[in-house]
C-alpha cells in the first residue's frame, strides 16, 4: 500500500468528561487514551507518518506523559480554533509525499487494525472511505425548533466514525477553503468540495469517549478484547 499520513485530532478540553485532565490523556487500561490511538495506527500502517494535533498549552504535559509510556513515534502540530483549523495544521505538518491521509479522533482508541486497513484500502481505490454503522435507536426530527416532530426512517441513517481516509491531493484541495459551521467532520469538507464520499463497514466497539460513562464502557470493551485474545492463544 502507498505511504500514508495520519492526523490524530486531540484538541479538545474534555469538559463533558470531567476530571482534572483532558480525556485524551486519561488512562484506559493503564495506558493514555491518546497513546492507544497512536499505537493502533503504528501497528496497522507501518511507516505511516503520524501527526498529533494538540493545543499549545498541552504539548509540554504530553511530552512528559510520553516519557512514562511506550508511545509510537509521532509529530506534534498545534491545534486551531475549530477542528477544521486543527486538521489544516495537521495537513501542513505532513510531508508532501504521502498518498493517503487518515483523520482520526484521538478519543477513539478501540478501532481495530482490520478497520484501519479496510478503510485505507477502499480510499486507495475510491478516493475516500468513511466507516459507518447502522443506527439502532429510533429518531425524531424536530421542526423549526418547536416541540413538533416527525419520525425519521432509521434504515436510511448511518452513524459516522473515524478514521476517515482520503487520497492526499483530494483532502488537501478540499481544505483550501474557509471554515463553515456545517463542517462537522472531514467527509463534510470533502463533500462540499464536490467529491463523492464512499462508506465502509465500521465497528460497534469503535466508540468515541466523550462522557465518564463512555470510559466505563471502553474499559469493559478493552477487558473483553484482552480476554478474547488470551483465549485464542495456543495451549500446550
Amino acid at each position: 500500500m502507498e505511504r500514508s499520513g495520519v492526523i490524530i485530532v486531540a484538541g479538545g478540553a474534555g469538559k463533558r468528561c470531567g476530571g482534572r485532565i483532558p480525556k485524551q490523556f486519561a488512562l484506559l487500561g493503564g495506558v493514555p487514551v491518546l497513546a492507544r490511538t497512536i499505537g493502533n495506527f503504528a501497528r496497522a500502517l507501518p511507516g505511516a507518518v503520524i501527526v498529533v494535533v494538540l493545543p499549545a498549552a498541552h504539548t509540554g504535559f504530553w511530552h512528559n506523559l510520553c516519557a512514562r509510556f511506550d508511545v509510537a513515534p509521532h509529530l506534534i502540530a498545534e491545534g486551531g480554533t475549530e477542528r477544521f483549523h486543527s486538521v489544516c495544521n495537521g495537513l501542513a505538518a505532513l510531508p508532501d509525499d504521502v498518498a493517503l491521509i487518515a483523520v482520526q479522533d484521538a478519543v477513539r482508541p478501540l478501532g481495530s487494525v482490520k478497520l484501519i486497513r479496510r478503510t485505507a484500502a477502499l480510499a486507495a481505490e475510491a478516493g475516500s472511505a468513511v466507516p459507518v454503522v447502522e443506527a439502532t435507536d429510533s429518531y425524531r426530527e424536530t421542526e423549526n425548533g418547536s416541540d413538533a416532530s416527525h419520525i425519521v426512517d432509521r434504515s436510511r441513517l448511518r452513524i459516522v466514525q473515524t478514521p476517515q481516509f482520503f487520497r492526499a491531493d483530494l483532502l488537501r484541495e478540499a481544505y483550501r477553503t474557509e471554515f463553515r459551521p456545517e463542517f462537522t467532520d472531514d467527509a463534510s469538507v470533502v463533500e462540499a468540495a464536490g467529491h463523492r464520499i464512499r462508506l465502509c463497514e465500521g465497528e460497534r466497539h469503535n466508540i468515541k469517549i466523550t462522557t465518564p460513562e463512555d470510559f466505563a464502557v471502553a474499559e469493559a470493551l478493552l477487558a473483553l478484547r484482552e480476554e478474547n485474545a488470551y483465549n485464542e492463544l495456543p495451549r500446550e
